[in-house]
């Protein structure tokens, strides 16, 4: 069951996950901060107004705002409209606003300084086209920075079940940056992380709605199954292995 998500399905597994999603969003965690890292090499323009694309609980936008005090107005966009709440109680000398819905259809409020986004935009259904709709968006010289992920990602529950997005290649994706923005600098990683049992990465990837493109239900003789050769396959002294295949690009228009 390959292919791009159901965003109607995303939109309820990521809204049941809101409340679990910052215990358990290891990997997110990780990306936000190699990303900013990133960002911090660019200082060719201020970035006074700033739009942030899937914004979820604010994990980056927290740390956004802390790394770059210069920005004015912080704009946070979600398919979801419940993260509005958790964006609100962000602090700082700044003006924030929550701009709700599906990033692909809706206006967007302005020209901005910065755009950025960490974790959401493999979930697009035409990557090639936001960033086209983003770059008429933009002052000249100013900074786009997102992280997505990769072809090798999550590719053990792939394996088994089937279960999965068409992702990109780094080249691939650099590619299409180039045709609307000059590249600065790109980036992949691979991330292995350990877990106790296949239960504990079913459960993981539950609690931060990662399963938005499992249409199907766990009936208990596919997820025993599942348990069961996740075991095998994927095993060894530290537990049962999951890989994550970040990738970081930050360009300028």
């Amino acid at each position: 069951m390959s292919g791009r998500v159901d965003k109607n399905l995303g939109y309820r597994q990521f809204q049941r996950a809101a409340a679990t999603y910052d215990s358990q969003a290891m990997i997110q965690h990780r990306v936000a901060v190699h990303l900013l890292a990133m960002l911090a090499e660019n200082r060719r323009n201020p970035l006074e107004r700033a739009l942030e694309i899937g914004c979820c609980t604010g994990l980056l936008s927290r740390k956004l705002i802390a790394a770059r005090p210069e920005i004015a107005e912080l704009v946070l966009n979600d398919l979801v409209e419940d993260f509005s709440v958790p964006a609100g109680t962000l602090s700082g000398p700044l003006y924030v606003r929550f701009l709700p819905g599906d990033i692909e259809t809706i206006a967007l409020p302005g020209i901005f300084d910065l755009v950025i986004s960490s974790s959401t935009f493999h979930w697009l259904h035409d990557l090639d086209g936001l960033l086209q709709k983003l770059a008429a968006q933009m002052t000249p010289g100013a900074c786009l920075a997102f992280s997505m992920y990769g072809p090798d990602n999550l590719q053990e529950i792939r394996e088994l079940s089937g279960i999965g997005l068409d992702y990109f290649s780094l080249v691939e994706v650099e590619n299409m940056v180039h045709k609307y923005f000059t590249l600065d600098r790109s980036d992949q990683q691979r991330e292995v992380f350990y877990f106790p049992s296949p239960m504990d990465i079913v459960n993981h990837l539950r609690m931060t709605g990662v399963n938005a493109v499992n249409r199907e239900p766990w009936t208990p003789g596919r997820l025993q199954r599942f348990t069961r050769e996740y075991q095998h396959l994927f095993s060894d002294l530290k537990g049962v292995r999951l890989t994550y295949h970040p990738l970081y690009l930050v360009a300028h228009r």
